[in-house]
């Protein structure tokens, strides 16, 4: 990355995109970042952009199952295991 493409604080500058949305999938976004842990919308959109540029395999289900999973350890909803459940007696 070359200095044109930093702030002054030596972090990436940032571009504003617009991006429509149904007032729904706008509804779905609001209601799940704050409950998340993000500090803001924006922040909540661009994971969810990194995870799918950087994971362009994973299918629409499978990040839907990740994400239940994430929500529920979040949540303290999800059953605990610990080291010797997952691998058994033998190791």
């Amino acid at each position: 990355m070359s200095d044109a493409d930093t702030n002054g604080a030596g972090e990436p500058e940032k571009t504003n995109i617009n991006v429509r949305l149904t007032e729904s999938l706008l509804a779905d976004v609001d209601a799940t970042w704050q409950d998340e842990g993000y500090n803001s919308r924006s922040e909540f959109i661009r994971e969810a952009l990194r995870d799918a540029v950087r994971h362009p395999g994973l299918t629409r289900e499978s990040w839907k199952e990740i994400a239940a999973v994430e929500h529920a350890r979040r949540t303290g909803d999800s059953e605990t295991f610990s080291r010797e459940d997952i691998l058994g007696d033998d190791e």
